[in-house]
């Protein structure tokens, strides 16, 4: 073994070999255990998200696989239909090139063209991260055989009456010329105006006031709403007012959706271009009025004058028009939300246009009845309110898209608008017994990319058709994903696995948060707080740090910003990690909570940890003599724990690890089955850190250097060793694979365990080894022991490598005992000296082990004056802290107007000083009186 650890030389190694074996593969033997990888987008990368969700994934399914199921990880990526057709889209724009020029068939292959060449990023990335994915199943949302799935369920939906095309109000790209889904819209908070309009009323001289962020609108009001409840409308409530700049009149009518506090109170109502005022608009049997085109300009079913504006254009024209009529009240700074397309990053408008649409309400009832039968668990389970308060106010999905990258929507037309669905032309020919000589021609939009990815538990396992695969590993076992697509993703799966198989798709959705940074804003490329995971685990120098953070931003005005930030975050680029403490930091950090903040400095803790977890296995296995070696395991082939008459020739510290890790084995199943990764990660990082490192290893230092103790004895501590080293090994295996291997494939052979992989192995099983009382008893009394020491010498500030006199009083006759028999270690874990008996604890620190006293006598060891004058400059700087925050506290105007939390804070910060200030003195004048 190389005397550092290099996660660089060791993880490429272990991951090319674990693949070239196909130990990712399923094996075919125990209960079936799957998992879906949610499919991330062909034209990303990696990101922190993407490496946090495949790091719990593939936990769980390196631990199942451990435990003898059959493990299917089943992976593959979506076709992304927007991102990836934007992005080909500008590598055209840069060779002066159109995809209308191309034309579609050209155009959809030069994106095929394109993935070829970059479409496999991610998955490369995942195998740097260690996904122990069955990357021999990987799939593509466009595959034939997912194709083929997709087509079958529209086909069948629209047959049953589940699938229609109608026309209604969708969030539409006017850059892309697209409808979106929700998911597909960034609500970005804007500085704008709130403009105040006088509409007249029909008869008299009077008018009503509304307030809008969007007067272009105006051109398609078809009333103005009021609270039935608003005094100050009472009286208007049915009259007709005349819409400024428009040959028409409205009404006036009450609704409780108005907000009486908004603006004005009186609220204009535009069905066809807000989706509140399209809801309003149905209740109250408004008209609708499409005004604007699938570029946002003003269209021809609006006044003349204005036919043909782009809209902001016509905002400006408006307002000065309605300035010009004394129609305009004031116009005021206003601070709102903004719709814009997440890719295009252009502002989106509610638009009335005709589209495919899954009814969805049937649907929906059988997944919200699955979940509360308990057929879906969620976990926490309180998302599982959520996934109700949606479905049961679902609408029906807009599954079109007006782009040419996707599944192109199996529908036909002929020259008199007739449509025939079927899967193919050839099939609707067959089907509407068509003359072989009509011409027809196929719908021009694709499929929202969730309409396929609704079909991924079953489509990936070959339905259709009926697979082995599809038969044994559907449903799957847990789906693990971020709150934030349980709309769109997580229930859409739902209700078509219980349509199409019959049953639901999974037994269990874990949700995790998503990862922020360490101030718990989104990482955005726009806010310069992107961190890539890739290079957290191989590093990144400063220059190449800053320049992939600048570059391709939608507003390069922030790139200086962006990178003076960077520099002073990351003056020396990243280190590198390695992929093993980055998913020991992800692990630590999932916890049930929304949020996961992820601060860099993390991570060097657990690179740290693996150091440590180095550093003991050298130890160990530096302590195997190779002809010891081959005897043991001669005798011993199976790796198994000391038992029977070996246990007697062991150390108490030995039978008191081996009976810690029995407890950390059923702590680690017990929270991986609660997916509490966080909890299940400190385990591990305590006992290893703590119990394995600090205390059995230092103490095994002290016995097996013990010449008293028989040659067999320190055989079967040597051993013991060996076998607590193994199954922690197994333990870390699922969270920390790589370094896990690399030792094991140096301690496995010396217990004679047979095997290729770490990963072929056991999971480790408590019943397997001693839980011994009697040794934890006495270990926790030997902790209890040198942990006063220690505490003694760090709070008088007493030098660490000054060796102490302890003095000890009392104690039980067991406790006596083991003093007698720790005293080796004692001494030299807290570097003691002679250990006599307390005739006086006068001028002495004292702590206490059980029922033993200890007392250390601090005349020679503290530099009186000096100590004294350490502990009096610590009494003034308390003072002084102690005096501004009582003045703060005494300030009603602050308490009073100040949030009760930085309140409180300031009244525990005063507690903690009075305490110190207790403590302190107490040292001050028993050293005053040596």
């Amino acid at each position: 073994m190389d005397k550092v650890y290099q996660p660089g030389a060791v993880e490429g190694r272990w991951y090319q070999y674990w693949e070239e074996q196909q130990y990712f593969a399923p094996s075919g033997h125990g209960a079936p255990y799957c998992i879906m990888l949610p499919p991330p987008n062909i034209t990303g990368s990696l990101h922190m998200g993407h490496a946090f969700q495949q790091t719990l994934m593939d936990i769980l399914i390196r631990c199942q696989r451990m435990r003898g199921h059959d493990t299917l990880w089943q992976g593959g990526t979506d076709h992304a239909g927007i991102a990836t057709q934007m992005v080909v889209e500008r590598q055209l724009e840069a060779d002066g090139r159109s995809r209308s020029e191309l034309g579609r068939e050209a155009f959809v292959q030069a994106i095929w063209d394109w993935k070829k060449q970059s479409g496999g990023t991610i998955s490369q990335q995942s195998r740097r991260m260690g996904a122990s994915l069955d990357w021999s199943r990987e799939c593509f949302t466009l595959d034939p055989g997912l194709s083929a799935a997709v087509r079958r369920v529209f086909v069948q939906l629209h047959e049953e009456g589940l699938i229609y095309r109608g026309t209604r109000l969708v969030n539409w790209d006017p850059c892309l010329h697209t409808a979106l889904s929700d998911l597909e819209v960034s609500a970005v908070e804007e500085d704008g105006s709130l403009w105040r309009l006088r509409y007249p009323l029909v008869a008299g001289d009077s008018h009503v006031v509304v307030a809008t962020t969007r007067p272009e609108t105006l051109l398609g009001d078809a009333a103005v709403a009021v609270h039935p409840e608003d005094e100050r409308y009472q009286g208007l409530i049915g009259k007709s007012l005349q819409l400024p700049l428009c040959d028409r009149q409205i009404p006036i009518i009450a609704d409780p959706g108005v907000d009486p506090q908004f603006g004005t109170g009186c609220v204009k109502i535009t069905p066809g271009h807000d989706f509140n005022d399209y809801r309003m608009g149905q209740t109250h049997g408004l008209p609708l009025y499409n005004i604007l085109t699938a570029d946002a300009r003003i269209s021809e079913d609006a006044p003349a004058a204005w036919r043909g504006l782009d809209r902001y254009e016509a905002r400006r024209r408006i307002v000065a028009t309605l300035r010009d009529q004394g129609l305009l009240e004031g116009e005021d700074p206003h601070r709102h939300v903004v719709p814009r397309g997440d890719r295009s990053g252009c502002v989106l408008e509610p638009w009335l246009t005709e589209q495919w649409y899954v009814r969805t309400a049937a649907l929906a009832a059988e997944a919200v009845r699955a979940v509360e039968q308990g057929e879906v668990r969620f976990v926490p389970d309180s998302w599982a309110r959520t996934y109700y308060e949606w479905m049961r106010n679902i609408e029906d999905w807009c599954i079109s898209r007006q782009l040419w990258w996707g599944h192109r929507i199996p529908a036909w037309y002929d020259d008199a608008g007739n449509c025939y669905i079927a899967e193919n032309e050839d099939a609707v020919r067959r089907k509407y017994q068509l003359d072989a000589g009509l011409a027809l021609k196929q719908d021009e939009d694709v499929l929202d990319t969730w309409f396929s990815s609704a079909l991924w538990p079953f489509s990936t396992l070959g339905w259709p058709e009926q697979s082995p695969g599809l038969d044994r590993y559907y449903p799957g076992a847990v789906l693990v994903t971020g709150f934030d697509i349980i709309f769109f993703w997580v229930a859409r799966m739902i209700m078509m696995g219980l349509k199409f198989m019959g049953r639901v798709p999974f037994r269990e959705v874990y949700i995790h948060g998503l990862v922020r940074d360490a101030r718990g804003q989104k990482m955005s490329k726009s806010r310069g707080n992107v961190l890539d995971p890739i290079d957290l685990v191989d590093g990144i120098d400063l220059e190449a740090l800053v320049a992939k953070r600048t570059s391709g931003l939608m507003q390069p005005q922030h790139a200086p910003a962006i990178a003076r930030e960077t520099r002073r975050q990351f003056p020396h680029g990243i280190s590198a990690h390695g992929a093993d403490s980055l998913r020991l930091t992800f692990a630590s950090l999932a916890g049930h909570g929304r949020d996961v903040r992820f601060d860099v400095g993390r991570i060097q803790g657990q690179r740290n940890f693996c150091n440590k977890l180095w550093n003991a296995a050298r130890y160990v296995l530096m302590n195997q003599a190779e002809d010891e070696a081959e005897q043991q395991g001669s005798a011993r082939r199976d790796g198994a724990a000391v038992k029977e008459g070996e246990a007697a020739l062991l150390h108490p510290a030995d039978r008191w690890i081996e009976s810690r890790l029995a407890a950390l084995i059923d702590e680690c199943d017990t929270q991986l089955d609660r997916y509490r990764f966080d909890l299940a990660s400190q385990a591990l990082y305590e006992f290893t850190w703590n119990e394995y490192c600090d205390w059995h290893l230092e103490l095994c230092k002290v016995s097996l250097s013990d010449p008293a103790r028989p040659a067999g004895a320190r055989a079967a501590t040597r051993r013991n060793l060996l076998v607590v080293l193994e199954r922690l090994l197994r333990l870390l295996h699922p969270f920390a694979p790589f370094i896990s291997e690399e030792l094991w494939q140096h301690t496995a052979p010396r217990l004679g365990i047979a095997g290729d992989s770490i990963m072929r192995q056991p999971w480790p099983q408590s019943e397997e080894l001693s839980r011994d009382e009697a040794a934890c008893r006495e270990i926790g009394w030997l902790q209890q022991f040198v942990s006063g020491v220690r505490q003694i010498r760090s709070s008088r500030n007493i030098s660490p490598g000054r060796t102490l006199a302890v003095q000890v009083r009392g104690g039980s006759r067991e406790e006596r005992s083991w003093l007698a028999d720790h005293s080796p270690a004692i001494q030299r874990l807290a570097r003691v000296g002679d250990i006599g008996e307390a005739q006086s604890t006068d001028n002495a620190a004292v702590g206490w082990a059980g029922d033993m006293l200890l007392a250390v006598p601090l005349a020679d060891l503290i530099d009186r004056k000096a100590e004294l004058a350490r502990l009096n400059q610590a009494l003034q700087k308390l003072q002084k802290e102690q005096e501004q925050v009582e003045r703060k506290l005494e300030n009603q105007e602050f308490v009073q107007r100040a949030p009760q939390a930085v309140v409180d804070r300031a009244q525990q910060r005063l507690q903690e000083i009075v305490r110190a200030r207790e403590k302190f003195s107490a040292q001050y004048q028993q050293i005053e009186s040596l």
